[in-house]
């Protein structure tokens, strides 16, 4: 059977399981930490301000100690499961442009599958919540949801015609991600109230296992894979798979000459600086709205976090008209990061339900900078380096990642008790750096709708005309 050269299903269905999930674990683990640390049962209620009817000095101290657990709990799962992380991206990402696109998409898929089946049994059968530590890093040994995309995004590099178009398609991608997302988190909050905490991860894990048989048995291939022993004049000694995996990391920069290799690096610079603010204030969100004043339930999380992730929807068609007036791309990314620090001072000043629901209008643009960022690194570099690049760039999202998650919470932790709202200023406050980049490239003057930023290696590059050993699908 002819498989699909579609990689959006794959994106769609891993955004959903995931999603059905990310919401769903700050308030699995607040709630066991809330019954381990008090001895009592959690407080349900449909009223949103259950906490502020009949609040209480004892019950407020507990309400912080709950956050500072869960939000500790958070830091040592990001911090133990990083360096395998770190390591497999790189490697299976790099890899990809040996061994094909699929394997950088397969592996994240099966550790995830082990991770939410770890979930399932902690939930099922009460066991220790701390053993969600060890299901991180036995996910991690897998890959992450940053190997997953760097997988999808040379994907998407191989398979399109022009840059116009991949610029439109990595924007297409992050579009079905939050979609599918907003999708998936607000039906959270139902599911987690019809049926509790094990039937969402049940059916995670059934569309875990879809999109693996997806991905094996009809997602084509775009790579041809090189036998381990091909060699030609075009390549060097094929001392080992690693070390080539490593050489072409290398020639993205090395090849590079001066003025395209300082381009490349203050655009990946900027890329993690945002990543590091946007994906460390976001992931606060969901704990922030569980403490005092707001105090929500399952539902209005569910809502919050469908509406949060919209803001890739609207990024899109941002991108789409945005791109279509040719507007110039570095623009594009500073109206993207403007929107998200706006919404960040929001949020930190927001103490009601219509406040924190406001602050996301603002915010409607802010994933815009993600989708144009890759396409002008991707510019710069050649076709057959794409995989290379990209896994510099998923390898920068696993770091950024673990870190920004990890850090965000150790100050939480430290300020809630103070001013809870303190972190989404600071979130706001690194966005200064990426802006400052972007505005750098524009007193520059660098014209990235023009080919001529296109830098090709030269006739005895690394990566020079590999035709004969790779075929990639246009």
């Amino acid at each position: 059977m002819k498989g699909l050269y579609l990689v959006e299903p794959a994106v769609g269905l891993y955004s959903f399981s995931c999603f059905l999930i990310f919401p769903l674990m700050q308030q699995f683990v607040y709630r066991r930490l809330w019954e381990d640390i008090t001895n009592t049962t959690y407080p349900e209620s449909d009223n949103v301000t259950r906490c502020m009817k009949n609040s209480s000095s004892n019950e407020t101290s507990h309400h912080e100690e709950v956050q500072k657990h869960a939000s500790l709990l958070s830091l040592y799962s990001d911090l133990f499961s990083a360096i395998p992380s770190f390591v497999v991206t790189i490697l299976l990402v790099a890899y990809s442009d040996r061994g094909g696109r699929k394997i950088a998409i397969i592996m994240p898929v099966i550790g995830t599958l082990l991770y939410i089946s770890g979930l399932l049994a902690i939930s099922f059968f009460k066991l220790n919540i701390y053993l969600i530590i060890g299901c991180s890093i036995v996910s991690s040994l897998f890959g992450g949801f940053g190997t997953f995309l760097g997988g999808c995004f040379a994907y998407v590099a191989d398979i399109s015609k022009n840059e116009h178009q991949k610029t439109l398609r990595l924007a297409g991608v992050d579009m079905i991600l939050g979609v599918l997302a907003g999708v998936a988190s607000l039906s959270t909050g139902y599911f987690l109230k019809a049926a509790g905490f094990n039937w969402p991860f049940i059916t995670s894990l059934i569309g875990l296992l879809l999109l693996l048989l997806y991905a094996i048995f009809v997602l084509e291939e775009t790579v041809e894979k090189v036998p381990p022993d091909s060699s030609s004049l075009d390549t060097p000694p094929q001392d080992s798979p690693i070390k080539q995996m490593f050489y072409g990391i290398y020639h993205v920069f090395a090849r590079r000459d001066c003025r395209s290799k300082t381009i490349l690096i203050m655009l990946l610079v900027a890329f993690t600086f945002f990543a590091f603010a946007d994906i460390g204030g976001v992931s606060l969100i969901t704990l922030y709205e569980l403490n005092e004043p707001l105090c929500w339930t399952g539902i209005m999380i569910g809502y919050g976090s469908a509406l949060g992730t919209m803001v890739f929807l609207t990024s899109f068609f941002g991108v789409m008209a945005f791109s279509y007036c040719k507007v110039p791309q570095t623009i594009i990314a500073l109206m993207g990061i403007s929107s998200f620090t706006i919404g960040m001072i929001i949020v930190s000043f927001s103490k009601t339900t219509e406040m924190i629901f406001l602050a996301r209008i603002p915010m409607f643009l802010a994933a815009m900078p993600f989708p144009i960022l890759r396409s002008m690194m991707s510019k710069i570099v050649s076709r057959a380096e794409q995989g290379a690049l990209f896994a510099c760039i998923s390898c920068s999202e696993s770091i950024t990642n673990t870190v920004s998650i990890a850090a965000f919470n150790g100050i939480y932790a430290a300020t809630v008790a103070w001013y809870s709202g303190f972190i989404f200023l600071l979130s706001a406050g690194l966005c200064i750096i990426p802006s400052i980049l972007i505005g750098i490239l524009i007193v520059m003057r660098v014209d990235f709708s023009s080919k001529d930023i296109h830098v090709p290696i030269d006739e005895q590059g690394l990566f020079q005309d590999q035709t004969d050993n790779r075929e990639v699908i246009n």
